[in-house]
């Protein structure tokens, strides 16, 4: 079985062939892309296969696309004013980032209760979670350039299940949609949530991210079988390498979610309260029968490091400072090990 067919008809060859790029480099999209750059050549690939989504400039549509047997049409908008009667199709503006424009198709598409069949991936996700009972560890910088370095050469997506991840404030950004919103989605309107990822997605550079809880409450309503589906479902048709889990201490039923991952990067200190807080955290798994979490726990004392918004990219502060340097280190040692 094939992948559904998301087809881009734009008469400019480049914007075509460049989103069709940017979409097939994207793991998260569950289609597979076609670009067009005429009506002619759009006609004859539809009479031989079908088209679930066809994404079209108005320069190039015509009452013949119209007539084609295509699910679903979204219209590349270049900023004209449309009438009421012009509005037979949802359109997009053109101009404006790809994760953007993608994600307002997919949003879209999600909303309407889409019956393609999806298929399995066949690669094998790595899911690592940093976590760490001690506060003000740096726990949350070290999974940032993690993820980044990794993502040079792998597909990695990043979750941060924070209380409070800060981000808008720290990056200058405003998200509309966040991790919670895509849990609330999944239990109204089961079996659309990877169209819905991929209406949310966001990008540091090759780091692909799904922003965070806006309201503390909500992450707390979510339950630990909730995450763990909604993992499941992102590894079983998505192709990440790596899926990197930033967990906070209110998630419910962490150490379930712990146990999942294959490796656990745990930050520390050495000062009096942040052993005091290990040493407790080491009991509760003797109590609860949870040593196995132990040996496959990477307990890791970071350097310390300064990054500040006035200096430019935050996550590249990171990479290309010390906690970069530790990072590249800790995963060369590693490798080491496992040859």
């Amino acid at each position: 079985m094939k992948k559904s067919i998301f087809a881009v008809c734009d008469l400019d060859s480049s914007y075509a062939c460049n989103l069709m790029d940017y979409l097939n480099e994207k793991r998260s999209t569950p289609f597979e892309v076609q670009a067009f750059t005429n009506v002619e050549s759009l006609k004859e690939f539809a009479s031989e296969q079908e088209i679930e989504i066809l994404l079209i400039s108005t320069r190039a549509m015509c009452n013949e696309i119209r007539e084609l047997p295509i699910s679903r049409v979204v219209i590349l908008s270049e900023g004209e004013q449309f009438q009421e009667t012009d509005l037979e199709y949802p359109f997009v503006y053109k101009y404006q980032s790809s994760d953007q424009l993608i994600s307002e198709v997919m949003e879209y598409y999600a909303g309407t209760n889409p019956s393609t069949c999806l298929l399995t991936t066949t690669v094998k996700t790595k899911l690592i979670g940093v976590y760490s009972p001690v506060g003000r560890s740096g726990k949350t910088s070290f999974a940032l350039a993690l993820g980044e370095i990794l993502a040079e050469t792998k597909q990695v997506l990043y979750l941060n299940l924070e209380e409070y991840s800060g981000f808008e404030d720290l990056f200058d950004l405003h998200y509309r949609t966040d991790i919670t919103d895509l849990i609330y989605f999944a239990r109204q309107k089961e079996g659309s949530l990877i169209y819905k990822l991929n209406s949310v997605i966001q990008s540091f550079h090759s780091l692909q991210y799904i922003p965070p809880a806006l309201f503390s409450a909500d992450l707390r309503d979510v339950s630990g079988e909730e995450w763990l589906a909604f993992l499941k479902e992102i590894m079983t048709y998505c192709e990440y390498d790596v899926i990197i889990l930033d967990i906070g201490s209110q998630v419910d039923e962490l150490f379930q979610l712990l146990q999942k991952c294959e490796k656990i990067y745990m930050p520390i200190a050495q000062d009096a309260a942040a052993k005091a807080k290990l040493a407790q955290y080491d009991r509760l798994l003797g109590m609860l029968d949870l040593r196995d979490l132990s040996e496959k726990t990477n307990r890791i004392t970071l350097p310390a490091v300064r990054v500040r918004k006035e200096d430019g990219d935050v996550t590249q502060q990171l990479v290309w400072g010390d906690m970069g340097k530790f990072v590249r280190r800790l995963l060369w040692e590693e490798e080491q090990m496992d040859s």
